[in-house]
């Protein structure tokens, strides 16, 4: 009828609402419902309520609806119109009756058939979609399964078919790719059957040092596109996995590039910004835009920007495996960052087509939520979300042998899921990393099940969290706010101890301690917004103070791709999408100042043979250190000599001030760091001088021998 519009909704397992937008009258009209294009029933209306031009009506049935059925209401006068059943997902016990624990949602490769599965519960009919590259395009109805699961085998070698599913829900049918694709299509257009089982690839595992403590960790974070694109350097595949593993790569220089300056700066993990497939580059023309990956497409599935061959399916898949092990091989662990809190967008999203209404968090079941601001919440306490982001962990430390998570917005996250994420994630591997952003940004709890923020650290207690505590204080104090030094002393000391401030963590294994990431701006911005007329040596010294502070605190530290030697983002705070100039890696820069490298270098050396840094307990903590204050500078004296062991009366000197000091020392000590290259200036002394805006580290021995190196295994 013109003018007039009319919606249908299962709003209780036996009750259906309708509401007529219409200028014509709605009483005595006979409403029916018909299922499967079969014969309609009647419905009686149980409770109307009209107002002028609107009117809602309730219908109640004898029983529930079942689902996986077609529905349409027919409205005499008014027409018909598919009845909505996507509230169904908030029913009582619709979680319990149609929660799937299988392992073969997506595809189960055999070399004769292949069997598909989709978990759509809601959906009347689902079919498969598939062809192999070049040949006409088929499709074979699927089969409703029990827990709202479909089915179907294709007979013979599907290796490498393309294929969608079409889903129908409330009478729209989709065609969307698999939620569980292991393979893809140039951006995500098709999923990809792939023979897993034929790629032989050494993953190396065996050369990776077994930590018994994170904080044996040194923490590099980069992103595959920026630490290769630079023309800078001779990389060739550059913006690519295959790039990040050249090796004998150099800048202009004549510094090592590329993979070899990874490997020679000595850091034992490798944070790999998002390497799944996200939506926002166009995979066929990489270089026409740019971003971080924070905004995720397919969870399984490799990002294809990323790829050699880009218009070959399986190039993303072992370039990237063989990128883990040229790492792995140098005794690297890959840490791979994953986005579990939101998806690129929510409406047109593979969730949402297959299920309507399941899979993003909604306030009081109606609105989505946005509490990371960067997109709608996945609900990730809902069990099948729980699943999906599970078995998506398993799959990248099964197939790809990664070696850390690091959530993105990981308070976002319900506990539930963390957990069971580190019990088989510590099963494969006991040094497995879990760390991740613990910001409250959505409560405590979602329905009552906590979240992964740092204020909840006791549920989780072998997940780190990015302590911004000591970010601020660190930053701060090292930039020569002196009112942070307080502060700063209770970080350093790994914010797990009830000293100046109340404890944060459990003990040091739950502290990231970090001065700067991809995330907001760079520490030498800063300096430079807030001391405009800085020169240019002091900002550097600064940077390299701060620095330092986050290699000789107790907890994890973690460096920016470029901190070392103090990057600018000309300014830009937040450059998620702001392409190749303010975020790639500077060789020219590098090559410039390569005396920051090798100052990073021997700190990242230093923390490796220190082993008491690498302590974790607060007692023991507590009773390793005395922290003074020297004026405004700190003084760190190292008490038991138990653990400290073979080192002798080692004390750290922390100056940010302006001005050089001098402190008379008990006994003869020598420079334990920085190096001293002068055997005449190398000397023992009883007054130790301390430069202006630098960290420095002495000891009692003569001998200043070195302590053991982490073992292999």
């Amino acid at each position: 009828m013109k003018d007039s519009f009319v919606q249908a909704r299962l709003v209780e397992p036996n009750l259906i609402r309708l509401m007529i937008f219409s200028s014509s009258s709605f009483d005595s009209v006979p409403i029916s419902l018909s299922i499967d294009q079969g014969d309609a029933i009647s419905l009686k209306c149980t409770r109307k309520q009209s107002m002028p031009q609107i009117t809602v009506a309730e219908y109640r049935l004898d029983e529930p609806l079942p689902l996986g059925h077609s529905y349409i209401v027919h409205i005499e006068q008014f027409g018909s119109t598919p009845l909505d059943v996507s509230q169904a997902t908030d029913f009582d016990g619709f979680d319990q009756k149609y929660f799937y624990d299988g392992d073969d949602l997506g595809y189960t490769y055999h070399k004769d058939h292949t069997d598909f599965a989709i978990w759509a519960p809601l959906a009347s009919k689902v079919y498969l979609v598939y062809h192999k590259k070049g040949e006409a395009i088929k499709d074979i109805d699927m089969t409703r399964d029990e827990r709202g699961v479909y089915r179907c085998r294709v007979e013979g070698d599907q290796k490498n078919t393309l294929y969608r599913f079409g889903v129908v829900n409330n009478e729209i049918c989709q065609l969307c790719s698999d939620p569980y694709a292991k393979g893809s299509t140039q951006n995500g257009e098709e999923s990809v059957v792939i023979d897993f089982s034929s790629l032989k690839v050494d993953f190396h595992d065996d050369a990776l040092p077994r930590f018994q403590s994170p904080t044996q960790s040194i923490i590099y974070e980069t992103h595959v596109r920026d630490m290769t694109i630079s023309k800078n350097s001779d990389i060739v595949n550059k913006g690519t996995f295959k790039g990040l593993t050249e090796k004998g790569r150099k800048s202009k220089g004549g510094h090592k590039a590329g993979f070899d300056y990874i490997v020679d700066l000595g850091i034992t993990h490798l944070q790999l910004q998002p390497i799944y497939d996200y939506k926002t580059v166009d995979e066929k023309n990489p270089l026409a835009s740019y971003n971080w990956g924070y905004d995720p497409a397919q969870f399984f599935v490799p990002e294809g920007s990323y790829a050699s061959k880009l218009d070959d399916p399986l190039s993303r898949i072992v370039d990237l495996m063989e990128m883990v092990s040229s790492f792995h091989e140098k005794r690297i662990s890959i840490v791979m960052d994953v986005v579990f809190n939101h998806v690129y967008e929510a409406r047109d999203s593979v969730f949402e087509k297959v299920v309507p209404n399941y899979y993003f968090r909604r306030r009081n079941k109606e609105k989505l939520t946005n509490c990371s601001g960067c997109g709608n919440d996945l609900a990730t306490e809902r069990p099948m979300v729980n699943k999906m982001i599970v078995d998506c962990c398993k799959w990248w430390i099964s197939t790809y042998h990664i070696d850390g998570f690091r959530f993105d917005l990981m308070g976002l996250i319900d506990v539930k899921t963390l957990l069971e994420i580190e019990e088989f994630a510590k099963e494969k591997n006991p040094s497995f990393m879990l760390y991740g952003e613990g910001w409250n940004m959505a409560g405590d709890n979602i329905d009552g099940i906590p979240l992964g923020h740092q204020g909840n650290y006791r549920k989780v207690p072998n997940f780190a969290f990015f302590n911004d505590c000591f970010r601020e204080s660190a930053k701060r104090y090292a930039g020569g706010a002196f009112d942070a030094q307080q502060t700063f002393k209770f970080a350093y000391s790994s914010s797990s101890i009830d000293f100046i401030h109340n404890k944060r963590y459990l003990d040091a294994r739950q502290t990231i301690n970090y001065i700067e990431c991809h995330d907001d701006a760079v520490y030498f911005d800063l300096l430079s917004e807030w001391y405009p007329n800085m020169p240019l040596e002091q900002k550097l010294e600064r940077v390299k103070l701060a620095t330092s502070l986050v290699m000789l605190s107790y907890g994890i530290p973690f460096i920016h791709m470029g901190q070392e030697i103090a990057q600018s983002k000309w300014g830009v705070h937040n450059t998620y999408n702001k392409g190749d100039h303010y975020n790639k890696f500077s060789y020219s820069l590098m090559d410039e100042r390569y005396e920051m490298v090798e100052y990073f270098k021997e700190l990242v050396a230093l923390r490796k043979r220190l082993n008491f840094l690498h302590v974790y307990d607060p007692s023991l903590i507590d009773t390793l250190i005395d922290i003074q204050d020297i004026g405004f500078a700190v003084h760190v004296v190292y008490l038991n000599r138990n653990l400290i062991a073979p080192y002798q009366g080692v004390e750290v000197f922390i100056n940010p001030t302006d001005d050089d000091f001098t402190y008379n020392l008990p006994t003869e000590m020598g420079v334990l760091f920085p190096e001293v290259k002068d055997k005449i200036e190398a000397r023992l002394v009883r007054t130790l001088l301390i430069p202006r805006r630098s960290a420095i580290i002495s000891q009692s021995s003569s001998s200043l021998g070195d302590a053991p190196s982490l073992p292999k295994n």
